[in-house]
């Protein structure tokens, strides 16, 4: 990994949970000595993509990442064409809708939209990144990339989010070749406890998987009645989602909605 790659790198420990991290704790995050994290950090806050808070001497995101945040989102608002498909998706099946996309390797919420049918339901936070191995939307996204990109991530340490989280890349080898099998990604628990999850799989122009659009409610309430429903509606959010960014459906996954569609 070259020096700019590995400078870049360090802005993926910064969450809503670490939005200001000292030097010694981002040394300890990454695994780099703290002369090496402080001269990248240092590249960092020159071109503005980090700051330095002169007070604690903690480091947060620069005002250059919000300006390109700003210019792909005008180049390609994703979100603004995000928000009504999951609007309509949360309507649908009054449960939590959201949308997923790669960003660096990880898997950040993109948008999300509630339903006001029930007044407990599974709440979202925005640029979320979700764990592969622990949600419905890393299942549908895992299990369509291109296997070395895949075996990477499973090479990475797993963490138990709960305790149905599983965490040997077997166990995750196991769920994704359902996943394929049925055509789309479901979890109970893994994630958040009581908490289950459906998601599909978006593709882009390319046939490459790109994010995923998953609708999440209390394990309870997804019935096989309500898992019927959401499937059929979390299909038709998908191809209208792809349909409107050019996205190319692989013909196997394709094949598969079909069925559920019809059943």
């Amino acid at each position: 990994m070259g020096t700019t790659s590995k400078a870049l790198a360090l802005l993926n420990y910064f969450d809503r949970a670490h939005s200001l991290i000292g030097l010694s704790d981002l040394a300890r995050m990454s695994g780099t000595n703290k002369a090496t994290c402080f001269r990248l950090m240092s590249e960092l806050v020159e071109h503005g993509l980090a700051e330095q808070l002169p007070e604690s001497r903690g480091y947060r995101i620069g005002p250059a990442v919000l300006r390109l945040a700003a210019l792909r989102d005008a180049a390609v608002p994703l979100r603004d064409l995000a928000l009504p498909i999951l609007q309509r998706l949360a309507h649908t099946t009054g449960e939590t809708a959201h949308m997923s996309h790669l960003v660096g390797g990880k898997l950040a919420t993109l948008a999300y939209a509630y339903s006001a049918a029930h007044a407990m339901k599974v709440m979202m936070e925005e640029a979320d990144v979700l764990p592969f191995h622990a949600t419905s939307s890393g299942f549908a996204v895992l299990a369509n990339l291109p296997p070395q990109i895949a075996d990477a991530i499973l090479a990475q340490p797993m963490v138990a989010v709960t305790k149905a989280t599983p965490t040997r890349p077997e166990d995750v080898r196991t769920r994704l070749a359902e996943m394929r099998r049925v055509g789309y990604g479901r979890t109970a628990d893994t994630y958040e406890a009581d908490v289950a999850s459906i998601a599909l799989p978006l593709f882009d122009a390319r046939g490459a998987c790109t994010g995923a659009i998953a609708v999440a409610a209390p394990v309870t309430r997804l019935t096989p009645a309500a898992t019927a429903k959401t499937l059929t509606a979390l299909i038709a959010a998908a191809r209208e989602t792809m349909a409107a960014w050019g996205g190319q459906l692989p013909p196997e996954l394709d094949a598969l909605w079909r069925k559920i569609q019809k059943a």
